[in-house]
């Protein structure tokens, strides 16, 4: 008896607060249920009634709401009195439930309306934000006495959403009327019950309630289940649950395994949720959950085991190899048979069925594009190519369009396929030497694959199509042949990962249980190798852990032999490569050299960047950028691996290498890097900013459109040359590129450098006669300067040899120690000066009063 009582005592708060009951006999509804609101605008009449008693004044609206959390399987009944005629200004409405305790304000839920203009009794839904809707339309003229309109209301909602007014129009709930029915689950959730009054001044006195009572008596249900994971389900049921039932274990049971979860949570916004996980993934098969012992907030426990079944299938797992890409066209201009777009061709390997839902391409530096839903069944091909161009490869075979296409590059590129939960399952790694072909390899030609069956090898499986259409797209290839593996593996590259970790990349595929011994590798000088370590999916990179560290600058050379690939050859004789750890880099020891910011139609933006130290510097996770004139800096980065610049290497930083060598034949494309973005860069004006990966600023190079030699009629598609490339990264260290270079020079030394004077003199100028014609030879010349003190302001100003003034070129400038400004043969309207002598007249002073003047001869030429 004492566990019952217990147990009451335990269960009575949720009583309480759920199962309301309230006829007011305690004379207050300030406590057993406690009401809140306009509590000072309703009374306990003598009668035992709740009474309005608030204000005379017309438009009033008056509420009081008590907690209540009853949503379904329920029933409301209440009685009530309104003594006046009810219209569209007079009216009452009783929420059987609101999810605010403010029933005059953004709530939602439903109320049931006494009165109004029909003087009826009506059930009404409110949405947030939104004017009432009416849901089930009582009888007119129901409540149309002008003295006394008595009725008493009962209202049932179903699990299922199924609602039932009535309403006895004596008041003594014996003789219930119906007023309608209908379905509406919008709602399932309750916070509070409530009265809603409106009246004219008249009637502030004239409302009356009474026998306020909700039950419920129903045990919850499962109203569905849903499978959510590979090991988890939501049960959804009838109404809130409590905690203690919901998250006890063993009230749910899957089958034919009979198993429990292993987890059961309670959802903490919606109590009637409840999150199920399992200890093991489901089998495939169709499964069985068993709930009971279930209890909603009052106590109401089911008292049958509720069932409802699911069906799960296990995913295909693919495996890498399982899927193959077979098929490549990167470079389709000029087409020979094929659309002039690119794909790649994907071929099902295995004996199993895959969905290709979010499996996913990339190439080597753009972002992922994801495949939708596409069974793949075995021995099957499929043409992947962008969405756009699934019409033209339509007729070759079966198409798989993907809606973001990473950009095949031309001049070789990196095609990687991985699954669903991002596994690697195919790589290749192609470049133009794989065409075995110099004129297919010019465009309109696919690369295809030989030996399917010969999954090691790289480079040599692969050449250029022979089928006279340039390929054969969502079909065998036309170079099916068995190609064996005879080769041992190449030691393509070393890099450094960190001072203590080398990273080797190798041609093809390794052995790699047979190529971790850390034997099989040599440093010199004499570096211990501790641990070698054959990188997965690819198996093409070896990282070794070195017993010391490595010291910046220094070069060392790493030694292989004896390992094998994973068609079994050994490499006999030993590869070697060297390699040195980088060293840190400070502003100006790489510099920006060229920029094109203006392509001609069709082209890209690219950046060349020199190292112009004698560091090995890591560009691994630079930034370039363009710090746009609200000083927003749009920084991206350049390369996420390890990439070493050389002293004096050369690099260009672009989207689109092949489109870049496209329109100046003469790019040297050993000296590009592909990245996956760049900055915008305006045509009009901008600054290209190089930043560390610590965001130091390293070099930056502002630019605008009036920087091009100005007998250029078109500067689309010229790029800005840095003059010096020891000098400053100022405009005035910057001319347009020349026209003998085609008008751009990336990767390869600049067509308008000039190298530093060593004069000892204040002014000199080179060359002493120029030929300003943009063909890259003599363009320009300079006037090279050596201040003798510091703080010195310069003037220069042309004068022809009459004496006529012809350009303004320096005006107030405060020189640095040493530098130069060019003078490229036009006048102040920026016309070219005619052919002759020119003098340039120098005046250098400074705010001590000290004055210098020089005079020094130029000529203007032309070529005949």
């Amino acid at each position: 008896m004492r566990k019952i009582l217990l147990f009451f005592f335990i269960l009575l708060p949720f009583l309480s607060f759920s199962q309301l009951q309230d006829n007011f006999s305690d004379g207050n509804f300030s406590q057993d249920p406690t009401w809140q609101g306009h509590v000072n605008a309703f009374i306990v009449n003598a009668a035992g009634q709740l009474q309005s008693n608030g204000p005379a004044v017309t438009g009033t609206q008056l509420q009081l709401a008590t907690a209540s959390t009853s949503a379904t399987d329920v029933s409301w009944e209440f009685w009530a009195q309104l003594n006046f005629a009810t219209s569209a200004s007079n009216y009452a409405d009783v929420y059987l439930l609101s999810d605010s305790v403010n029933l005059s304000g953004k709530n939602s839920g439903y109320f049931v309306r006494l009165g109004g203009t029909a003087d009826e009794v009506s059930l009404f839904r409110k949405d947030v934000g939104k004017s009432p809707i009416i849901i089930i339309n009582g009888t007119d003229k129901t409540l149309a006495s002008n003295t006394a309109n008595i009725v008493r209301v009962k209202v049932t909602r179903s699990a299922r959403g199924k609602w039932q007014l009535d309403a006895d129009f004596s008041g003594a709930g014996t003789n219930y009327v119906a007023q309608g029915t209908v379905t509406d689950s919008v709602y399932r959730q309750a916070a509070y019950f409530g009265i809603f009054l409106k009246y004219s001044s008249a009637n502030a006195k004239k409302f009356f309630f009474d026998d306020i009572r909700i039950r419920d008596t129903k045990a919850p249900t499962v109203l569905s289940i849903t499978r959510t994971g590979s090991n988890t389900v939501d049960v959804n049921f009838s109404e809130p649950v409590s905690t203690t039932s919901a998250q006890l274990v063993m009230n749910y049971t899957l089958k034919p395994v009979n198993v429990h979860p292993v987890t059961a949570l309670r959802d903490a916004a919606t109590p009637g949720l409840v999150h199920l996980t399992f200890a093991d993934e489901f089998a495939t098969g169709t499964h069985t959950l068993a709930v009971s012992g279930i209890q909603d907030l009052y106590a109401n426990a089911q008292t049958t085991t509720e069932s409802r079944s699911f069906t799960y299938e296990r995913p295909v797992i693919a495996l890498p190899g399982d899927v193959r890409i077979t098929e490549i066209l990167a470079d389709y201009s000029p087409a020979v048979g094929l659309p002039e777009s690119e794909f790649f061709e994907i071929y099902n390997a295995s004996g199993k069925t895959f969905n290709l839902a979010n499996w996913k391409y990339s190439d080597a530096t753009t972002a992922m594009a994801v495949f939708s839903a596409v069974l793949f069944a075995p021995g099957e091909y499929r043409i992947v190519c962008r969405a756009t161009d699934t019409l033209e490869f339509k007729p070759f075979g079966k198409v798989i369009g993907l809606k973001t296409f990473p950009s095949l590059n031309d001049g070789g590129d990196a095609v990687e396929l991985f699954d669903q939960t991002g596994k690697l399952i195919d790589k290749v790694n192609y470049t133009p030497a794989w065409y075995r072909s110099s004129s297919k390899a010019e465009g309109g030609w696919s690369l295809e694959i030989i030996d399917l069956q010969n999954p090691c090898v790289s480079g040599n499986n692969w050449v250029a199509s022979i089928n006279e259409a340039g390929g054969t797209p969502g079909k065998e290839n036309s170079v099916k042949a068995s190609n064996s593996d005879n080769l041992p593996p190449v030691l393509n590259q070393a890099i450094i990962k960190n001072n203590s970790v080398l990273s080797l990349t190798f041609n093809e595929k390794l052995d790699s249980a047979q190529s971790v011994n850390p034997g099989f590798y040599k440093i010199s000088p004499d570096i211990p190798v501790l641990k070698a370590t054959v990188i997965s999916p690819d198996f093409t990179t070896v990282e070794l852990t070195l017993g010391s560290s490595l010291q910046a600058g220094k070069t060392y050379e790493v030694s292989v032999t004896n390992i094998r690939d994973c068609s079994g050859n050994i490499l006999a004789n030993p590869a070697k490569a060297s390699f040195l750890l980088p060293q840190t880099a400070a502003p100006g020891d790489v510099v920006i050299n060229e920029i094109l910011f203006n392509p001609r139609s069709g082209g890209v933006d690219f950046v060349e960047i020199v190292n112009r130290s004698e560091k090995y510097i890591s560009l691994q996770n630079w930034q370039i950028g363009n710090m746009k004139a609200d000083t927003a800096l749009d920084a991206r980065t350049i390369n996420s691996a390890p990439f070493i610049l050389a002293p004096q290497q050369y690099l260009v930083l672009t989207m689109r290498p092949d489109i870049v060598q496209q329109h100046y034949p003469k790019a040297k494309l050993e000296n590009f890097l592909k990245v996956s973005s760049m900055p915008s860069f305006p045509d009009e004006a901008g600054t290209v900013v190089l930043l560390n990966p610590d965001k130091q600023e390293i070099d930056r190079v502002s630019y605008h459109e009036d920087m091009h030699f100005r007998l250029i009629d078109d500067v689309n598609g010229v790029s800005l040359e840095r003059i010096r490339l020891d000098g400053p990264s100022t405009a005035s260290n910057f001319h347009s590129a020349a026209t003998s270079a085609g008008f751009a020079t990336p990767g390869y030394r600049n067509s308008q450098v000039q190298e530093a004077s060593s004069t000892a003199q204040v002014f000199t100028v080179e060359p002493k006669v120029f030929t300003p014609d943009g063909d890259g030879d003599r363009d320009f010349t300079t006037i090279n300067y050596a201040a003798a003190k510091n703080g010195m302001v310069a003037n220069v100003t042309v004068y022809d040899r009459a004496g006529r003034l012809i350009k303004r070129l320096i005006k107030n400038e405060l020189l640095a120690n040493q530098g130069f400004f060019q003078w490229d043969g036009t006048n102040d309207q920026q016309q070219k000066a005619p052919i002759g002598y020119y003098v340039l007249f120098i005046e250098l002073f400074n705010l001590q009063g000290n004055v210098q003047t020089f005079k020094e001869t130029v000529v203007v030429g032309g070529k005949l």
